[in-house]
């Protein structure tokens, strides 16, 4: 058994979008789910730590005890917890992205964006 990391929000419509998307894009069996609404956002301005140390250690769970081979943070169109445009929920997501590099260095880590039609598409990221 194989398995990946989603940081992702708790929107149902885009659970089985960025599943399909990871399993095929880390060659996994399975995908652990963090979910928070608007977690691109809560990871980016990092205001909340208790909320973002929380998601750090249900990542860490995945990566320690499930050997995950790679880290999803997702940002998508109409989030009720996260109502920005979409270039500025990209602009988070990228920013969560390098986050939550630091605290993984050896695990690879992908910004996604899911777009009104739920399709997803992986975000260019330095």
């Amino acid at each position: 058994m194989t398995f990946c990391t989603a940081i992702k929000c708790v929107d149902g419509r885009t659970t089985q979008p960025v599943i399909s998307f990871l399993t095929t894009r880390f060659k996994c069996d399975y995908v652990d789910l963090v979910t928070e609404p608007g977690v691109n956002r809560i990871i980016a301005d990092n205001l909340d730590d208790t909320t973002v140390a929380s998601i750090i250690r249900r990542v860490e769970i995945s990566v320690e005890k499930h050997q995950s081979r790679g880290i999803a943070i997702s940002g998508h169109a109409d989030c009720a917890g996260n109502p920005a445009p979409a270039d500025e929920q990209r602009s988070h997501t990228i920013a969560a992205v390098k986050y939550i590099r630091a605290h993984f260095p050896s695990v690879p880590v992908i910004g996604l964006w899911v777009d009104a039609n739920w399709t997803v598409s992986e975000l260019e990221i330095d």
